[in-house]
């Protein structure tokens, strides 16, 4: 039995899901759809180019959560499931979900989107276990800002160091699986690095490296 860790975003979906959800927010009207487009892409090419400044992007990201109530966005993210999410769900990730479950493994989920938007996502693969970044809440509504330090690059690290302590879990034998160059500090962590649609940055360093490649979609 090993422990198994996952990325979220274009790893286990075909996609990212807090880009789709700044997308699902235009879409509906609830912010103002140019703007927060143009912004929403430009923080998505900054991630890809491994230059995202993080508390800048969560500041901009969780600012809509504490603009509506808890019951308003729980209805919107039902929406935002049916609409952006399940046609980028993975069959062939499921699987290989299943198939360390019925090895014993433990499973994790790691990923830097804020758990307000993945938490719904990793419940739909039968995952209990997920380390994200956290939205600050106060008197049942979200403030805005971030709980603790943001679930990113070597703060994905911080996250787990801190859930092995609390669970007694062992990182003997764990595989971590992420599509990103920016998760270069959790596949080096591992006994067993898998990457899954990688980048090209990842990709030439999982060819140097010899790590298992693999493709889900």
């Amino acid at each position: 039995m090993a422990l198994a860790i996952f990325d979220l975003d274009k790893t286990l979906i075909n996609g990212d899901s807090d880009f789709l959800w700044g997308e699902f927010l235009s879409d509906i009207g609830a912010v103002d759809k140019n703007s927060y487009q143009t912004k929403n892409q430009y923080f998505f090419d900054q991630y890809a180019l491994g230059k995202l400044n993080i508390n800048e992007y969560l500041e901009f990201c969780l600012e809509p959560l504490s603009k509506n109530s808890q019951a308003t966005l729980d209805e919107w993210h039902k929406q935002f499931m049916r609409e952006k999410i399940d046609a980028i769900l993975l069959p062939k990730a499921q699987a290989a979900i299943d198939e360390h479950k019925a090895k014993g493994d433990t499973i994790l989920v790691i990923t830097a989107t804020n758990s307000f938007v993945t938490a719904p996502i990793v419940k739909r693969y039968g995952i209990e276990n997920l380390l994200a970044t956290n939205p600050e809440v106060k008197d049942g509504e979200f403030t805005g800002k971030v709980a603790g330090e943001p679930c990113f690059q070597k703060g994905k690290i911080i996250h787990l160091n801190r859930w092995l302590e609390q669970t007694g879990e062992s990182m003997s034998g764990a595989y971590f699986y992420s599509d990103s160059h920016n998760d270069l500090p959790m596949l080096e962590l591992v006994d067993n690095p898998v990457v899954v649609h990688g980048d090209d940055k990842l990709l030439k360093i999982a060819k140097e490296r010899n790590w298992l490649s693999l493709d889900w979609r």
